[in-house]
């Protein structure tokens, strides 16, 4: 066994030499109906979706190599257009938007990339991705034949390939760089676009070739992709997708492993078992590229979520999580599919497969390679029956949707359903050992806070006066989230409501997003659309005085609308105002003289940064306000203990953005989603997956924490401001750390075991399966938590003794694993009493403690 361990160390080191060389010497890139082909030799490509401008040049290096780790061969990423060009002909690639320095780091790790330049890349970014400029540049119609649209995509586009060109970057150069993508997604609405659809895709494919970059080029979802241009699939599933062409391999340019979420929703999962499960069938159906979409989501710091009601976490349940940490056991399961599917690879690509027909669902795919390799799949997409098959005269157990993948087309060595990697336990643990605090030569040392308050309504001068309503986007043009709508009435003493005390009704009609209303200065309610629905209609009881009142309705955007046919023209801001419980009826102010301001004092003061602090005069306090609204707060703070990644907890303010030393974290909202939504208490990986099949959440905040990353603390003296849109509690604000406090393993003594490392040298190792437990980076198991071996039940943090248990279980797992950063535990005799529980299959769980 040590000489094989050797072997397999010293064709690693070989195989990592020779893929170093490949990627430093330029290389011919083509493809035909199978697969890419890299000078001569066929590939299959696992891909993984990181978007550098969602996280920080500090994470890039981490978050490669955990890809990379995880049997990741290519990292895709889109071209973000409109935080690259500013206004236009202003051009920025620093900070998250380094394009360059992201895709070096890729090629430092020896790995190949895929460029989605599209320009418009939907991608839940806002405005899809396009300058929101653009759309205010006369005669533009986005995404259609339409000059000006084609002449500012063609610039860009051609800005990014020659950027590419000057540093080597395309595989042609000895980059990296092996596909580039133009446009997305767009045969799916391309028909809507009449006369200008096709043109357009067509002349888009036409001048992405025209930029002669030595490597193909692919549209996803274009179903007539012309001659050269690779068409793609987008899908939760894409085993049935079929290219447009006979001479084009079949590539799955985003297998979603989760979803997002927006402001007010529940958390959607999707079960690794299922997300393995697609892609096996990928590929068993003859697939030969498959990416991740997302394989890290990250962050949409400051105002980058798109939607609208995107929420300020991406982290799309994807195999790396928002902050960075591999997320098991989703990770570790693809890995082991990843490996699976490698040693397959040979014989994948040799052959035209076999079809094997078991059962009315359940089939077997045979690849043969030239060199007597031989690969199979047998799937049953049953979703509820498990089947016993015979295939070759050997029977095999087949769970319902699932694949078992036999690289020699004899042993199992993956099942989809068969998760054998750790789950680990992760939770947010509050900071408290850094108070919030200011500077001590700003007073004495117990103050805490400094506060301006906004006053609502017209700030300096007003911008504009006019009789009804302008569209909040045509106005503000995206350069803030708020819009100041403000009138006034006259209130005769002699209307009832104010002889009673009570209240009058505002009714407002918007088509989006949200809206705070003022009346004399309080805050009387607020309203929003929802994820569905951006328009809205609301009553908001109102206390008015006799004599003048002064109305002040906050309008404000979430996120603008990043896909669809036409989408530049979506609008948002009121349509209607009117108030009812007067004398005379109803009371409509919609044709009013309404008064307009664009955005906030502090936003214009730039108070946030820290060039801006001083610009306004801060109130410096030990008590800060609490439940007030339109105020900023400022506290400085010391760096968080440790290098673990950090969250600030919001759950105790209202609605408002964040900054800590001038960097955005973005848009915070604890809305909570509905009591009366569907949240299972386990979720069946059966059957096929949709966005709000396994969520979890109901009636709780969608998001809680907001990520800030480690690279943007100084040791000491962070400033961290706060603008808190309806009121909140600052005081109860804390950073937490993100940390996996155990893990948990699953094991059954009928998963298929075997050393997928020494596959290739016929090391095949038989013993009994073996569940493996690793803690973090400097952690060891502390305790052992929960132990059974027989036929525990229950999940990770909720696992119970069954029927059947073996006493020693605890006893056996804690002389293996105490004090220790990882061990290992087999399903063996000399552990456990393997005939206890007779008949049933015996399966071990084990829950631990790291610390």
């Amino acid at each position: 066994m040590a000489m094989a361990r050797a072997m397999a160390a010293f064709f690693l080191c070989i195989c990592s030499f020779t893929i170093l060389c490949s990627l430093s010497l330029a290389s011919n890139v083509t493809y035909d109906r199978r697969s890419l082909i890299i000078d001569g030799q066929r590939k299959l490509l696992i891909s993984a979706s990181v978007h550098y401008p969602r996280s920080v040049p500090g994470m890039w290096p981490g978050l490669v190599a955990t890809a990379k780790e995880g049997g990741v061969d290519v990292i895709e990423t889109y071209v973000f257009w409109n935080g690259h060009e500013l206004s236009p002909g202003n051009y920025y690639f620093g900070g998250r938007y380094d394009l360059v320095k992201f895709v070096k780091i890729v090629q430092r790790a020896n790995m190949y990339l895929i460029l989605r330049i599209g320009p418009f890349v939907a991608a839940e970014w806002n405005f899809g991705g396009v300058p929101v400029w653009l759309h205010y540049v006369s005669g533009t119609v986005f995404r259609t034949d339409n000059e000006s649209w084609k002449s500012h995509m063609k610039s860009f586009m051609t800005l990014i390939v020659n950027m590419m060109k000057k540093e080597k970057l395309f595989a042609s150069q000895g980059g990296p760089i092996i596909l580039a993508q133009v446009e997305n997604e767009y045969g799916d609405i391309e028909k809507v676009y009449g006369d200008g659809g096709k043109p357009y895709a067509m002349w888009a494919a036409n001048i992405a070739v025209s930029q002669d970059i030595g490597v193909p080029w692919i549209m996803c979802q274009q179903y007539d992709a012309p001659g050269p241009v690779i068409n793609t699939c987008n899908s939760f599933y894409c085993d049935q997708f079929t290219p447009n062409s006979a001479n084009k391999p079949k590539f799955w340019t985003e297998n979603w492993p989760g979803w997002f979420k927006t402001f007010g929703s529940r958390d959607p999962h999707r079960p690794p078992e299922d997300v393995a499960f697609s892609v096996a069938r990928f590929f068993q159906k003859g697939g030969s590229l498959q990416n991740y979409y997302m394989y890290h989501g990250g962050t949409n710091f400051g105002r980058t979520a798109g939607g609208p009601f995107i929420t300020t976490s991406y982290d799309y349940d994807a195999p790396i999580d928002e902050y960075g940490l591999a997320r098991l056991p989703k990770w570790g399961h693809l890995r082991e599919l990843h490996k699976t599917i490698k040693l397959c690879e040979q014989a994948l690509l040799s052959s035209e497969p076999t079809l094997v027909s078991l059962g009315p669902l359940q089939e077997a795919h045979i690849y043969r390679g030239s060199s007597g390799s031989c690969a199979a799949f047998i799937s049953n997409v049953d979703e509820e029956d498990d089947k016993i098959l015979q295939f070759q005269n050997v029977s095999y157990h087949i769970p319902a949707w699932s694949v078992s993948i036999l690289p020699d087309c004899k042993n199992v060595a993956f099942n989809t359903a068969q998760v054998k990697s750790q789950t680990s336990i992760v939770e947010m643990i509050p900071d408290n050992l850094h108070a919030l605090r200011v500077p001590p030569e700003k007073g004495t040392k117990n103050v805490q806070w400094e506060v301006f308050t906004e006053k609502a309504g017209v700030w300096g001068t007003a911008d504009f006066i006019k009789n009804g309503f302008v569209d909040h986007l045509n106005t503000t043009k995206d350069s803030t989230d708020y819009l100041w709508y403000t009138t006034s009435l006259q209130v005769d003493e002699k209307e009832i409501f104010l002889k009673n005390g009570s209240h009058s009704i505002l009714m407002v009609e918007s088509k989006g997003h949200a809206l705070h209303a003022f009346v004399n200065q309080k805050l009387q309610g607020s309203a929003s659309g929802n994820g569905s629905d951006i328009t809205f209609k609301c009553a908001i009881p109102i206390f008015l005085k006799g004599g003048k009142n002064d109305i002040a309705l906050l309008s404000m955007t979430v996120g603008l609308q990043n896909a669809g046919p036409f989408y530049e023209w979506v609008g948002a801001g009121l349509t209607s105002v009117k108030i009812s419980g007067f004398n005379n009826g109803i009371l409509d102010l919609t044709s009013n003289t309404w008064v307009y301001k664009i955005g906030l004092e502090g936003e214009h003061l730039n108070i946030y940064n820290p060039n801006g602090l001083n610009t306004v005069s801060w109130i410096s306090t030990t008590d800060p306000p609490k439940n007030q609204p339109l105020t900023w707060y400022k506290a400085v703070v010391d760096s968080p203990y440790g290098d673990d990644p950090i969250g600030l907890d919001m759950i105790h303010m209202g609605k408002g953005q964040a900054w800590l030393n001038g960097e955005p974290i973005g848009r915070y909202w604890p809305r909570t989603s509905s009591i009366n939504d569907e949240c299972p208490a386990s979720c069946n990986y059966r059957g096929k997956f949709f966005p709000n099949k396994c969520s979890t959440g109901c009636g709780e905040p969608t998001q809680r924490w907001y990520h800030v990353p480690r690279s943007w603390f100084k040791p000491s003296g962070n400033v961290l401001v706060i603008f808190e849109e309806k009121g909140g509690d600052p005081t109860k604000v804390t950073f937490s750390r993100r940390v996996a406090t155990g893990v948990c393993g699953l094991i059954s003594e009928d998963y298929p075991f075997m050393d997928l490392d020494l596959w290739h040298m016929n090391a095949k190792n038989e013993q009994k399966p073996v569940l493996h437990l690793t803690c973090p980076k400097k952690a060891q198991i502390s305790a052992v938590n929960f132990a059974s071996f027989g036929n525990p039940i229950g999940k990770c943090g909720s696992y119970s003794k069954g029927s059947c248990h073996d006493p020693n279980s605890s006893s056996v797992v804690e002389k293996l694993c105490l004090n220790k950063s990882s061990c290992s535990i087999a399903l063996s005799g000399e552990n456990f009493h393997t005939g206890l529980c007779g008949g049933l299959t015996q399966k071990l769980a084990v829950q631990v403690s790291c610390s």
